[in-house]
């Protein structure tokens, strides 16, 4: 498999999960709104409709490869801060591997933002 195919098939699965979960935060954006306003976010719908406009307009661009190196750095971002707000309850074993899981897929997307989306993306047809 060609360097090309394998940056294709990497963005594919870096996005997968979110690109899931953020279609299905569309049909009900009151659900997670809530989870927001527990966790003690400020203005939950508001953030509700950001982290929704991420997943799928963002899974989308790093999926097609437009704009990726930009979406790449924001999703690192997203799943760091995710990290160090949801995921802090060491006690729980859960909780622990979900906190490192984000680090983990947010190194991916830095790695992905230094090597760009390969020439099977938009980007790559200029």
């Amino acid at each position: 498999m060609s360097n090309d195919a394998v940056l294709l098939v990497a963005r594919i699965l870096l996005v997968a999960m979110f690109l899931i979960s953020g279609f299905g935060m569309l049909t009900a954006p009151s659900g997670f709104a809530g989870y927001m306003g527990a966790i003690g976010m400020p203005a939950p719908m508001l953030v509700t409709w950001l982290v929704i406009a991420l997943k799928v307009l963002g899974g989308i661009a790093i999926v097609i490869g437009f704009q990726t190196r930009y979406v790449a750095y924001a999703f690192a971002l997203f799943c760091v801060a995710t990290a160090l707000i949801a995921h802090t309850n060491f006690a729980d074993m859960n909780e622990f591997n979900n906190f490192f899981k984000n680090f983990a897929i947010a190194g991916g997307f830095l790695v992905l933002s230094v090597a760009g989306p390969g020439a099977l993306s938009l980007a790559g047809r200029r």
